[in-house]
């Protein structure tokens, strides 16, 4: 993600350390989001050749008005740096998925555009990813987790990025 802020000092002190239950937490929580995600991205690539990164780019741009987007609104939708999502972009477009379009309103910034054989490519891979989504993560949870999982999301979204809150 992109951001300008600088970092708060740190307070003078000790540091609040993490009790034992904290560490914990904070471990099973990092640990299992990383191998989610990990094992989500083999099995979308491996079965249809499309990243989770490359995944996501075609997801924001199908669901953007006229299925575009300016580049710096896509580069924050996806949590990437500008260049590397220009990167992701020059690699879908050499497979005829996305191109890239002079913003008319300015004449300076560019739209990414999903083209249709992109949305088709999407339309293949989106029941695949949504089956791993379902079989490693929700298939896990009970209905209990599942509306906890939630509350701890949109917690911290809050606090990180309140214009993200659903």
């Amino acid at each position: 993600m992109t951001s300008s802020v600088s970092p708060e000092p740190l307070p003078m002190g000790e540091p609040r350390w993490l009790d034992a239950e904290e560490q914990k937490a904070w471990r099973a929580w990092l640990y299992s989001a990383q191998l989610l995600l990990d094992r989500l991205d083999r099995d979308l690539t491996h079965r249809t050749g499309i990243s989770h990164a490359y995944y996501e780019i075609l997801v924001a741009l199908s669901e953007a008005p006229e299925r575009m987007m300016r580049m710096s609104e896509l580069a924050d939708r996806c949590l990437s740096s500008r260049s590397r999502l220009s990167h992701a972009v020059s690699r879908l477009e050499e497979r005829g998925w996305v191109r890239r379009q002079v913003y008319a309103e300015d004449g300076r910034g560019q739209l990414a555009v999903l083209t249709e054989e992109g949305f088709a490519a999407l339309e293949g891979a989106a029941p695949i990813h949504v089956e791993g989504v379902r079989r490693e993560l929700f298939d896990q949870l009970t209905p209990e987790q599942v509306e906890g999982m939630r509350a701890l999301g949109e917690t911290l979204l809050r606090h990180l990025d309140p214009d993200r809150v659903p």
